[in-house]
């Protein structure tokens, strides 16, 4: 059976509110995720695919993610 935070991995992305906010609108344009703020965290969810594509923008535009 699958490690269940291996799988979370795979479908999330948490970073600091701060650093996605002049990024928000291009990932809502592009990419199938639902973003759901939790205070000073932006909790980023999708299928393992969508939230690759999403992990590979980010690091293009220079933000580095755990």
């Amino acid at each position: 059976m699958p490690d269940p935070e291996s799988l979370r991995d795979s479908t999330q992305i948490v970073l600091p509110a701060d650093d996605l906010r002049e990024h928000r609108a291009d990932i809502d344009d592009r990419f199938v995720v639902t973003v759901v703020d939790e205070g000073g965290l932006a909790r980023i969810i999708g299928s393992p695919v969508e939230i690759k594509a999403v992990n590979d923008y980010l690091t293009r535009q220079g933000i580095s993610l755990p």
